[in-house]
């Protein structure tokens, strides 16, 4: 039972992230991608003052996979990079902490784009 509650929390932390972009899509002049780069900023500030973290322990999945999540793995990376090797890792933690999550996408865009067919505008 406690399996089941863990992917209902996890839907919906993710799904009121998903409804907030939403809100901000239908009620303000806000491009899409403005709002996409609004809630990796928004990950990465609240990685970097420790709120995060307790709603990715809460929500897992619910909190990791929208760009909030994106950004929090930036700023823990940038974290404890900058712990190692100071003000330098600033210059790579972060993308070495989201290596994993930039080659997935990498990969799974390169699929798509096998899969589908583009049609111009």
């Amino acid at each position: 039972m406690d399996i089941i509650l863990d992917y209902v929390w996890a839907f919906v932390i993710g799904g009121a992230f998903c409804v907030v972009a939403q809100i901000l899509i239908d009620k303000t002049s806000l491009s899409p991608a403005r709002i996409l780069v609004g809630y990796v900023v928004a990950g990465v500030i609240l990685g970097a003052v420790g709120l995060y973290e307790p709603i990715m322990d809460f929500a897992g999945a619910g909190a990791s996979t929208p760009l909030t999540g994106f950004g929090y793995v930036i700023a823990k990376g940038v974290k404890t990079a900058v712990a190692e090797r100071g003000l330098l890792g600033v210059l790579g933690g972060g993308l070495a902490s989201a290596a994993a999550v930039i080659s997935a996408v990498l990969a799974m865009s390169f699929v798509a784009a096998l899969i589908s067919k583009s049609k111009p505008k």
